[in-house]
């Protein structure tokens, strides 16, 4: 008995179908990119608020130094000099309290161990950095499209103390000044602005520095 194949092919009005659907959903999945980029963007960037926070609850820092509220453990973020591009770093001004977050300062990403730091006439940090060196995560324009960020009370870094409570302003001199220079008694706001004009807010409270993420 011989047996018959049937070949069965796509008609063109089949091929037109599947080219629609394809283009319905490559449409709604596009704009779900761009969220998701923002979204990553916010969560590693409270991830890193969060370690700088967590660093200072386990770490206490006061000492003799009259400079010594500059060894509080904090996130900053800056401009490349050279470039646009944003970045961010985390440490504490520990071993010589001039104000400046050097590189044996920084704190060490949890998650590949490389360094969270660079500065604004870094080389590397022109050109989105050296990942041999670098955490890749710091290099905010370069890995997820934030090209303005608005910092709290005008300053684009902030600090915790032992308890977790919030400070700016103390990357001064603070010889002179009042113990607890710079405390916030306020929520700290900082608001990072997407390639695409998207932007989303961190808030962080004073008291605890608790933070929490804000879509627009």
């Amino acid at each position: 008995m011989t047996e018959k194949y049937i070949k069965s092919a796509f008609t063109m009005l089949e091929l037109i179908f599947v080219i629609i659907v394809v283009g319905i959903l490559v449409s709604i999945a596009l704009p779900r990119m761009d969220r998701d980029t923002r979204q990553e963007a916010a969560e590693n960037i409270l991830s890193d608020i969060n370690h700088a926070r967590h660093m200072a609850l386990t770490d206490y820092i006061r000492s003799d130094n009259g400079k010594w509220q500059k060894g509080y453990w904090r996130i900053e973020f800056g401009k490349c000099a050279n470039s646009d591009n944003y970045y961010e770093a985390v440490g504490a001004d520990k071993r010589d309290h001039d104000g400046a977050l050097d590189q044996d300062e920084a704190a060490i990403d949890p998650a590949n161990g490389r360094l969270m730091w660079t500065w604004n006439n870094d080389p590397a940090c022109n050109i989105g950095g050296n990942t041999n060196v670098t955490s890749g995560r710091i290099f905010l324009t370069k890995k997820y499209g934030i090209k303005n960020i608005v910092g709290c009370n005008n300053k684009k870094y902030i600090g915790f103390d032992h308890m977790g409570r919030t400070f700016v302003g103390f990357r001064g001199d603070a010889n002179n000044n009042p113990l607890f220079v710079g405390y916030q008694a306020n929520t700290c706001t900082f608001t990072f602005t997407m390639s695409n004009d998207e932007t989303f807010q961190i808030f962080i409270e004073p008291d605890t520095g608790y933070a929490e993420i804000i879509y627009d």
